[in-house]
Order: C-alpha cells, then sequence, then structure tokens
C-alpha cells in the first residue's frame, strides 16, 4: 500500500492547523502570512492597542486622524492635549475611542488608538481607524 499521498495531505494539514494556532492570538501575523497586508503595517496589537509610527509631524498626523473618522462617521467627542502631544476621544456604537498622538521628533508621530466595546477590547476598530488614518496621509 503507498501511503506517499495521504502523508503529504496530512504534512500541509499539521502546517496550517500550526499557522493558525500561533496566528490566533496576533491579528497582524495572520494578516501577513495570508498575504493580505499589502503596503499597510500596523505596527502592532497589545491588549487591544493598536500601534503606529508614521514619518509625518503631528499636525498632520492629527488632521489625517480627524478626517478618517469623520470619513468613518465616528463622532469625535474631544481633543486635549497631552505631555508629548494630543489625545482624541471618539464614541462609535456604544464604542469608546481614544486616539494617542505622541510627537517623537518634529517629522515622526506615534499613534495609539484603543477602542473598547464596554470591558471588551475592539482592535479591528482600533486597526481601521490607524489604516484609513494612513490612507488620508497618502493621499494628502
Amino acid at each position: 500500500m503507498d501511503f506517499r499521498g495521504f502523508e503529504m495531505r496530512t504534512g500541509w494539514a499539521a502546517a496550517l492547523v500550526a499557522l493558525v494556532a500561533i496566528s490566533g492570538g496576533c491579528a497582524p501575523l495572520a494578516i501577513t502570512a495570508a498575504g493580505i497586508g499589502g503596503s499597510t503595517a500596523v505596527s502592532h496589537v497589545l491588549g487591544g492597542m493598536t500601534y503606529r509610527t508614521f514619518s509625518e509631524p503631528l499636525p498632520k498626523v492629527k488632521g489625517a486622524t480627524m478626517t478618517a473618522l469623520n470619513r468613518m462617521q465616528i463622532k469625535v467627542e474631544g481633543a486635549q492635549k497631552s505631555g508629548t502631544g494630543e489625545v482624541i476621544k471618539a464614541e462609535a456604537s456604544g464604542r469608546e475611542i481614544e486616539i494617542e498622538l505622541e510627537s517623537l521628533t518634529p517629522n515622526t508621530t506615534r499613534m495609539r488608538a484603543v477602542a473598547k466595546n464596554g470591558m471588551v477590547y475592539d482592535s479591528a476598530t482600533a486597526t481601521e481607524i490607524i489604516i484609513q488614518t494612513e490612507t488620508v496621509l497618502v493621499r494628502s
């Protein structure tokens, strides 16, 4: 009896299961592994907080963020200065959204986005806000 075909199919199945298990907790890794990451790269997701650093000054990133939130029809509740930048608070469908913009250098800004629905973090929404902000920056 020849088991080579069975062994090959079993090996591919095991590799796929391992990939899913490894990438289950890390959305950016799963997106990259699936080959759908495109040019947009969200630095990482940690405990529901999504980060991205842009090679743009803070005022330009803030403007792009506000445009992105407007396009997404996310209601901005306010913005205030922080020690190293600004914090934008917004709301959408019961989700509390906080976006922190931190000026690392005059031409580099780190963006942190957090979306929470009660006690549950919504990293997909936070990631999409960052992706849409980048889209606005690329078009400007």
